[in-house]
């Protein structure tokens, strides 16, 4: 088996490269509707004052709308709408009680340690923290309207209109329509994508895309127990996990399927969106026990995707609900980070207060964006937030020398609102650029902003950028390798309770009766247990990835850094694979787990994890298959060979 080799491919020309997402028509129309109305209303009523701040809540729930089903589509816009709209009351009431320099910059400082506290604890709490300052910054500067305080009722005004604007994409009168069965297709259509790289190089990068797809399913479906499954959408989501660990351990061993078997998900995700029908299995003959796992999973999904009652033996734990805050906010990663934040935002109004910037309020906005923590690396976005901020500049120039009335420069804020969805997605700088003139072209219709104080704006984000990388960057105690190291912690702890999970079930029972065991009561059983952990481990798998990919975009050490655990990352994951291997070997082949190899298996997982914790990448290269695993040979065996590779063992 060869060594993976490094990429060579520079950090700067990762840092650059953008997504190629596909064009969310819906979403992009929505979106300059949802900007448009507020401002048109506001032209006709000759309120535009009013009309600017409904168009701002209307950006701010574009910002923070997604494909999902109604219920969990309002709770995503309402409640980082909702902290918007405080924010944005905080700042008017600031700016309506004239405080002076130094108290609106405690007032934000102190806004800032419960943004960066909330931020912390999740995607929720990670948009709600981040538009709760960006408002309180707008509150503190933009013109008020008439009342003062109808700047925020305003804001949920226009939030609540993108919401209503949706409904109808969520109203799901056709299965095509429903997020969740898009969602269910797209799994079961990068699990065809899978079988057919199986024993080919782009295998891996093929369960990769699997793997999210399940993260996105995983995340729209409901708790167990609140909402009625009506569709019988869980079932088929447990056979598509059932498939995904047989074309995992597949995968792992270098083993192919004949072509016909792997078209069978295409055919089960063409008959998701038409709503169910029936697909055929061909009859072929599985000769090793992944492939007879593979078989039988994708025989139950063509019963569940046909209406048909069966027992795919693998139902999980209900997943977590995404809206739900991931740690406390008192916590010591929320503290630490609402502390990083608001150092930045204090910072950031010492310098304001002792030059003359006209709009200081952009400095802190600008702060609260790049210090997002879930957006990947701080100094990318500093560094995206300063170029983009330059081109939107530029680009913002280039429109307003065609369109000067209040009728066109509504035209261009609802066009530039509607690339916002894409432009997310693609890359941040452009998201950045697309925002920016966004902004600026609000503030105008505000009464604020001239042309001529447009290029003072890339002064203040190259400021505020400037003190993100000293602040929050450089001189934080948090330094870039700990979003690394933790995460590959958490990835060789979950494998660790899936590789238990595997060698301890029973093995005193006929292989048949394994497949499917519950207790008399139907609540769940072992096997059950271990689906659940094997959905955890890939999780925490594609996290620990996401953050070594992220670490590549940077420059040195954080890049080198990166570079050097990027190895482990993938030991890890062909780990995951034949454990998932071993599982079907166990449960259709009857092999009984040794415990010298899992023994081995679990010291190199120690060692693994106390190289993370102690900052020592492993020196070992990640080893690729080049033929078929011998089937009639343990899985953790030689799983357990390759981590001693990896780990510099003779």
């Amino acid at each position: 088996m060869p060594a993976s080799k490094p990429t060579q491919t520079t950090w700067w020309a990762r840092a650059v490269r953008p997504a190629r997402p596909p064009v969310p028509v819906g979403a992009m129309v929505r979106a300059a509707v949802g900007m448009a109305v507020p401002l048109v209303v506001g032209l006709l009523l000759h309120r535009l004052d009013l009309g600017v701040f409904a168009g701002l809540g209307a950006m701010h729930a574009t910002m923070n709308d997604r494909a999902e089903p109604v219920g969990l589509r309002a709770a995503r816009i309402g409640s980082a709408v909702t902290a918007s709209a405080l924010g944005m009351l905080i700042g008017t009431t600031l700016q309506h009680v004239h405080t002076g320099t130094l108290a609106l910059g405690a007032g934000l400082t102190l806004t800032a340690f419960g943004s960066g506290a909330l931020s912390a604890t999740g995607p929720r709490g990670s948009a709600a923290g981040m538009l709760l300052l960006v408002s309180t910054a707008l509150g503190s500067g933009m013109p008020l309207p008439t009342p003062w305080w109808a700047a925020a009722p305003m804001m949920l005004v226009g939030a609540a209109f993108v919401v209503l604007l949706g409904l109808p994409a969520g109203a799901h009168t056709r299965p095509a329509s429903d997020p969740r069965n898009r969602a269910l297709a797209a799994v079961y259509e990068a699990l065809g994508r899978t079988l057919a790289d199986l024993g080919t190089a782009r295998g891996a990068a093929s369960r990769r895309v699997l793997t999210a797809r399940l993260n996105q399913l995983q995340d729209l479906l409901p708790e167990r127990g609140r909402t009625t499954d009506r569709r019988g959408l869980r079932p088929m989501y447990e056979a598509a996990l059932a498939a995904t660990e047989a074309a995992t351990g597949l995968l792992w061993a270098w083993r192919p399927v004949p072509p016909e078997v792997a078209e069978v998900p295409g055919r089960l995700a063409r008959a998701v969106r038409r709503g169910g029908g029936e697909v055929t299995v061909p009859d072929w003959r599985p000769d090793t026990p992944s492939r007879q796992a593979l078989d039988a999973a994708l025989r139950a999904a063509a019963d569940t995707v046909a209406g048909r009652p069966t027992r795919v033996g693998t139902a999980p734990a209900p997943p977590p609900d995404p809206w739900r805050l991931r740690g406390a906010l008192l916590s010591g990663p929320s503290l630490r980070y609402g502390l990083r934040v608001a150092l930045c935002i204090a910072a950031g109004s010492a310098v304001t207060a002792n030059y003359p910037l006209s709009k200081s309020y952009w400095v802190p906005m600008t702060i609260a964006f790049v210090l997002k923590p879930d957006l990947g690396s701080v100094f990318l976005r500093a560094v995206s937030r300063a170029v983009g901020t330059v081109l939107g500049v530029v680009v913002t120039a280039a429109l307003l020398s065609v369109a000067t009335g209040e009728w066109a420069l509504t035209a261009v804020a609802a066009g530039c609102v509607a690339l916002l969805p894409y432009a997310t997605a693609a890359h941040y700088g452009l998201n950045t650029v697309v925002m920016t003139p966004m902004a600026l072209v609000l503030l105008q219709l505000g009464g604020q902003s001239g042309a001529a104080e447009f290029w003072p704006r890339v002064l203040d984000s190259v400021l505020a950028s400037v003190i993100v990388l000293l602040f929050g960057y450089l001189l934080w105690p948090e330094r870039p390798r700990h979003r690394i190291e933790p995460r590959l912690v958490a990835a060789t702890t979950a494998l660790r309770a899936y590789l238990d999970a595997v060698t301890e079930q029973r093995t005193d029972q006929p292989t048949n009766q394994r497949t499917d065991q519950r207790t008399e009561h139907g609540h769940p059983t072992d096997h059950t247990a271990q689906v659940w952990l094997r959905r955890t481990a890939y999780r925490s798998l594609a996290d620990a990835r996401r953050e070594v990919q992220q670490g590549l975009a940077e420059p040195p050490p954080t890049g080198r850094l990166a570079e050097q655990w990027l190895p482990a990352t993938a030991a890890l994951e062909r780990l995951g694979g034949a454990v998932a291997a071993f599982a079907a070997q166990v449960r259709y082949g009857g092999r009984v787990p040794d415990p010298a190899e899992t023994g081995r298996v679990h010291r190199a997982l120690d060692e693994l994890t106390a190289a993370a914790r102690e900052h020592r990448p492993p020196t070992g290269p990640s080893l690729r298959p080049n033929a078929p695993h011998d089937p009639a040979l343990s899985a953790l065996g030689r799983a357990a060979d390759e981590l001693d590779v990896l780990l510099g063992k003779p």
